[in-house]
């Protein structure tokens, strides 16, 4: 592993020139020169994710260091303060950041892994997560606060993520932020709408409605979504792995005007040793048992959880003890929330990459391992690749 991060955890993932179009494409090319260059300030957003403890004079004398170190600058840059940094910060703003990660984060496995498809269809999965913001005004008035029992409200303002995760490597490959009053349904359409044909999208019964169903189905992709239990579904077919072909709605009132959407079923239970087992619900749109029968799609659902992992690796493990996001603004807390992507995905890239060779799997490899050493890399010049 630290062969495979040596060349930069930054530099290897996002090069220089992939950071130059991105700021080009958003304007955000600055007119004159500056100490802390639009590049610089890029690089400086994703490692603010990577040394969450530091502080801004520390990460950006880092970052500094490495750009100066790779473009072969014998000069040592002059080391700006936290003042000069914030208004950097906020020239550059949040949208070159998730520009890049939109333009990089890919899919990572190839074809065959047994963990990572299903029927020749790439796994993925979808699911949303909050995450606490610094209580300011400017804040709590765009990102709004969760109620919490008797009326009272939330400690922190929380942004709401929706994000497809790769089931095989648990690379965060899109990803929509929202303010927390956006709901999570409303925040998965747009990254529902960004399918494709040939993934299996996996998700939870909080994404499901009849709309949202549809709209990715329309992609060409294909979907297996647990419902809600009480969710009517008629046996229109039998088929003789024990599934059954069935017809959902929009509404009572659309099932009488007869506008049903055909749905493969797979009802199941978990026998865990409690009294009470949980049946399980999937539909699909796999409708051929040959492809995949019951049993394949119930083991494939377990996959779900691997995005639950790729979170808790985000928000408890590359945080850290800072429980809370840094940016006061909310222009610059949606810069931080892209520069954590990033950063997670330079670190899962370089695991990928690391256990490839070797024939292990990315999932066995330790996240928190990969994080120190990538930790310990960017603190050194001689990490960065020209």
């Amino acid at each position: 592993m630290s062969d495979a991060v040596s060349v930069g955890v930054l530099m290897r993932v996002f090069p220089p020139g992939l950071v130059d179009e991105v700021i080009e494409a958003t304007g955000r090319r600055e007119q004159r020169n500056r100490q802390l260059p639009a590049r610089a300030m890029a690089y400086f957003a994703i490692g603010m994710a990577l040394h969450t403890d530091g502080s801004y004079e520390d990460v950006a004398s880092l970052v500094t260091d490495g750009l100066a170190w790779a473009e072969r600058d014998e000069m040592p840059a002059r080391l700006a303060n936290k003042a000069a940094i914030s208004h950097a910060r906020t020239r550059l703003g949040a949208e070159p950041v998730k520009e890049l990660f939109c333009r990089a984060a890919k899919p990572l496995v190839a074809q065959g892994a047994p963990e990572s498809f299903l029927a020749g269809r790439r796994l993925l999965a979808l699911d949303g997560t909050c995450l606490d913001v610094p209580d300011t005004p400017a804040n709590e008035a765009h990102f709004g606060r969760p109620g919490t029992a008797k009326g009272e409200r939330a400690a922190f303002p929380q942004a709401r993520m929706v994000a497809v995760a790769e089931c095989g490597t648990h690379a965060i490959t899109d990803a929509e932020v929202v303010p927390y009053t956006v709901s999570e349904a409303e925040a998965s359409s747009s990254v529902l709408a960004r399918l494709a044909p040939g993934v299996l999208c996996l998700a939870d019964r909080g994404i499901y409605s009849h709309t949202a169903w549809q709209n990715a189905a329309a992609t060409g992709a294909d979907l297996c979504w647990r419902v809600r239990a009480n969710l009517k579904l008629p046996v229109i077919e039998a088929l003789e792995d024990g599934s059954w072909i069935s017809e959902i709605y929009d509404s009572v009132n659309d099932r009488k005007r007869q506008h049903p959407t055909r749905v493969r079923v797979i009802e199941y239970s978990l026998d865990d040793g409690r009294d009470n087992e949980e049946t399980y619900r999937l539909i699909t749109t796999i409708f051929n048992p040959e492809e995949a029968d019951a049993l394949q799609l119930a083991a494939a659902y377990t996959q779900r959880w691997e995005i639950e992992t790729a979170f808790d690796e985000l928000k408890t493990h590359q945080r850290g003890a800072r429980g809370v996001l840094r940016s006061a603004k909310p222009e610059l807390v949606y810069q931080e929330i892209w520069g954590h992507l990033c950063c997670h995905y330079a670190i899962r890239v370089l695991m990928y990459e690391a256990t490839a060779g070797s024939g292990r799997d990315p999932d066995r490899a330790s996240f928190i391992t990969a994080l120190h050493i990538s930790r310990r890399t960017i603190a050194q010049q001689g990490a960065f690749s020209p």
